[in-house]
């Protein structure tokens, strides 16, 4: 069944028209007081002609087939394989727990103890390191 101008507009529909407001000011088709205008118009509207009363003036595009979120690509970080990244945080993190524990004991003491935390973050790093300078990398399929 097709929509017809007096069917009541949903949440979803009103997402799907400003992602195409929002491409049509990316594009410079509407200035971005026009946009803000559109957009207070946008979700005041009910029906499926109110919807289409605001992108009238635009290029045609199918409401129905639109995304109602912009799809955006995930960030990639390098091409350091998640794991290894997960063990570079936990050795980070790792690393900072024990040198808060050396710098409180060392205050507590009143003077500078024997900094014990490299032994900890000195043999673990190396391993990381190599592990990501010569390991396998990230699968490709």
């Amino acid at each position: 069944m097709a929509n017809s101008p007096e069917m009541r507009a949903s949440d979803v529909d009103r997402d799907r028209v400003a992602a195409i407001l929002r491409e049509h000011t990316a594009q410079g088709r509407i200035t971005m007081d026009e946009f803000n205008e559109r957009l207070e118009e946008l979700y005041k509207s009910k029906t499926y002609g109110d919807l289409a009363k605001l992108t009238a003036d635009l290029p045609d595009v199918d409401l129905r087939h639109r995304p109602a979120k912009p799809e955006t690509a995930p960030a990639t970080r390098g091409n350091l394989h998640p794991g290894m990244r997960a063990a570079w945080g936990a050795w980070a993190t790792a690393s900072a727990i024990n040198w808060v524990i050396w710098l409180i004991v060392s205050v507590s003491s009143g003077h500078m103890i024997y900094p014990w935390p490299l032994w900890v973050m000195g043999p673990w790093g190396a391993i990381l390191l190599m592990s990501t300078i010569f390991g396998n990398g990230p699968k490709r399929s």
